[in-house]
């Protein structure tokens, strides 16, 4: 199988072709069909098989096919360092694609804060946040989720063993109640089954939790990185 196969938008698959990605790892093509189907999910797999991806392709590409003049999806990330890293890979899939994402994360000045509040007035497709941070937008009225299609938790285990299980359950009950959720984690403890009954509707699972990473995926991200920085 290879990525043509998912019938992509072509403005998306040009910049897969782009940045030499040819075949998916099994995780994306596993998960890519679920999403584009408008299903809730739960992925458990290992960091490095591709995650990130899995999910990002088909929400790019089901933005791509919209009228997205409103934000459409929100990602919650547990660190600063994960939200960058997936803003990133969002640039280089979308090279072709009028989508824009932010990273919104605690931890800078006041200058960041006013930038991150000036970019979520002025409008994205995408939003890539920490929980405490998105907390404190909401909480000021800087962030609207009035339109919002997608919601995705990566990393869902180390979020809740960080302590977010509470915020997380805040977070979600201030946005729209027909949403398609996503749910991604490297591990299916006991705490991942109750918040995941909680919040999705009639779920799809896919588990490949004994997977090996996927160092091939590692290498493309890179060069997307790459074609980011010359853009």
């Amino acid at each position: 199988m290879n990525f043509q196969d998912f019938k992509f938008t072509p403005a998306l698959q040009e910049g897969l072709d782009a940045m030499g990605f040819n075949n998916p790892t099994p995780i994306q093509e596993m998960a890519i069909p679920i999403i584009l189907d408008g299903h809730d999910l739960i992925a458990c797999a290992q960091t490095g098989t591709g995650k990130t991806a899995a999910y990002v392709l088909p929400i790019l590409d089901r933005i791509a096919r919209s009228d997205h003049s409103h934000l459409n999806t929100l990602i919650i990330a547990p660190t600063r360092e994960l939200a960058q890293q997936i803003d990133q890979q969002i640039e280089g899939f979308s090279y072709f694609l009028q989508v824009s994402s932010i990273p919104v994360y605690g931890g800078g000045d006041g200058m960041v804060w006013e930038q991150q509040k000036r970019a979520l007035r002025e409008g994205a497709d995408i939003i890539i946040a920490t929980p405490g941070r998105l907390l404190s937008m909401m909480a000021s009225d800087d962030v609207n989720f009035s339109h919002l299609e997608h919601l995705i938790l990566d990393e869902a285990d180390r979020m809740l063993d960080m302590g977010f299980y509470d915020d997380i359950l805040r977070i979600i009950k201030m946005l729209p109640v027909k949403h398609q959720t996503l749910l991604f984690s490297a591990t299916m403890p006991p705490k991942i089954q109750t918040i995941a009954s909680k919040i999705l509707k009639n779920p799809k699972q896919i588990s490949l939790a004994t997977s090996q990473p996927a160092e091939k995926f590692t290498r493309k991200f890179i060069l997307s990185t790459w074609i980011k920085n010359f853009r």
